[in-house]
């Protein structure tokens, strides 16, 4: 069955950074564009970053641009999201998962960026 193990999130100064990692498994990772998403408390789950199957194709949310970058190893499975210069608006928990559509959501990660 899938298993998405998100990883790497904790509590982090604005202005600091973060590596998330995404380990998958289940389903045929390299075959599948991959995204990260984050769910702040009382909003919606938004995608924030987007890769495609070979990582030479990348997309952000506005919010980020310039500060997230997203990355890949299909051979080991995982994805990755690279956080710097992050604000406190940035803190949720984070998840990945397939994109567009979706499997089930895993545990996820909690960021949070205190001013």
């Amino acid at each position: 069955h899938v298993q998405l193990v998100e990883s790497g999130g904790g509590l982090v100064q604005a202005g600091g950074s973060l590596r998330l990692s995404c380990a998958a498994s289940g389903f045929s990772f390299s075959f599948n564009p991959m995204g990260w998403y984050r769910q702040a408390p009382g909003k919606q789950r938004e995608l924030v970053a987007r890769i495609n199957t070979s990582g030479g194709t990348t997309n952000y949310a506005d919010s980020v641009k310039g500060r997230f970058t997203i990355s890949r190893d299909n051979a080991k499975n995982t994805v990755y999201l690279q956080m710097s210069s992050l604000k406190p608006e940035d803190t949720a928990v984070y998840y990945c998962n397939r994109w567009p559509s979706t499997y089930s959501w895993g545990q996820g990660t909690q960021v949070t960026v205190s001013s």
